[in-house]
């Protein structure tokens, strides 16, 4: 029963007040037993974290991936450097002239910007040459492993429409909240509801707004990749055409995207250093397995090229915290440096 339930709340996280009784009830077992799994599970550093997961961009924020090229004498250094902005939320080694990958995102009201910043970081850790990689288009985003074997190798992408909406400051008290890992505990909300003095039918109506609104992607936990038997995950980049018309394009990209292996599809730009545009994260337990899954891709994926990057080293992988002092507290130390 272990691999079901941490395939359910990867999937879609109950958001009532005992959200474990409800997956208990599912799949026949006593609430006791499945708290107990998730305790195992998150003393074993198999669950990474279970939160509220938020559209970067909705929230006003600005980010982007971005590749420096680090001498190797240097990469220890430099990644201090660069982990050190609380924007940087995962942050690689991969094995290209490229090979320090890192996502990068900057406040609302950030003093230098996404561009000034990453031309910064760039500065302090001496790098030979960098890209930014902003997403163009956003096909999938949605990290679920396959722990039980039985997803299918394709998913049905599902168009959302979203809703407009105007943050109130209980919107930001339950974004600053929801944002932070849950305790595996019959009422796991209850703090929550205690800390801004609501109940919790106004609690879940506005994730509910939120979620209709694309503010909040999803709420579920995530797996530490690795440490779930994930071992060989590869950001693949691909050439697509960009001659080929925005409606093929976008039909190759949704193809991608499809395939259950898939977390991640983006549209980037290309340079004349980087001929790649099309990004899709792809996850398999093998290297054999992940090669196997970009084979056959790559019989679907119109494309001149493509290229499996493979993480050697993974050296940051945290959730931003949003509407905290650290970036401001940031920006002022290296203020003078700009």
């Amino acid at each position: 029963m272990k691999q079901e339930i941490l395939s359910r709340i990867q999937k879609k996280f109950p958001l009532v007040q005992k959200p474990f009784e409800v997956i208990a009830n599912e799949l026949g077992m006593s609430e006791e037993e499945v708290l107990e799994i998730l305790q195992a599970e998150k003393k074993a550093n198999i669950i990474r974290q279970t939160s509220a997961i938020f559209d970067t961009k909705r929230l006003g924020y600005k980010s982007s991936l971005v590749a420096f090229k680090i001498p190797k004498e240097n990469i220890a250094t430099a990644v201090k450097i660069i982990n050190s902005h609380p924007g940087v939320s995962h942050n690689y080694e991969r094995n290209h002239d490229f090979n320090i990958w890192f996502t990068m995102a900057v406040a609302p009201d950030s003093l230098f910007g996404l561009d000034k910043t990453i031309e910064l970081l760039a500065k302090l850790t001496e790098a030979d040459d960098y890209i930014v990689l902003p997403t163009l288009k956003l096909f999938k985003i949605n990290v679920k492993l396959d722990t039980t074997g039985k997803d299918a190798k394709k998913e049905k992408l599902i168009k959302v429409v979203h809703t407009d909406i105007k943050l109130t400051p209980l919107h930001h008290e339950i974004i600053q909240n929801a944002q932070y890992d849950i305790d595996f505990i019959s009422e796991p909300f209850a703090k929550i509801i205690k800390n801004l003095n609501i109940n919790y039918e106004t609690f879940f109506n506005i994730l509910q707004e939120l979620q209709e609104a694309g503010v909040m992607r999803r709420f579920a936990s995530i797996l530490n990749h690795r440490k779930a038997g994930f071992n060989a995950n590869a950001m693949v980049v691909w050439d697509v055409d960009e001659e080929i018309g925005e409606e093929i394009g976008e039909e190759i990209g949704k193809k991608a995207a499809e395939f259950s292996a898939v977390s991640h599809c983006y549209l980037r730009p290309k340079y004349e250093n980087w001929p790649y545009n099309l990004f899709t994260m792809v996850h398999g337990k093998t290297t054999e397995e992940t090669n196997a899954m970009i084979q056959e891709m790559s019989e679907e994926i119109e494309s001149k090229s493509h290229m499996p990057l493979y993480s050697s080293k993974e050296f940051k992988k945290v959730r931003i915290e949003y509407f905290t002092p650290e970036f401001t507290e940031w920006e002022e130390k290296y203020k003078t440096v700009v």
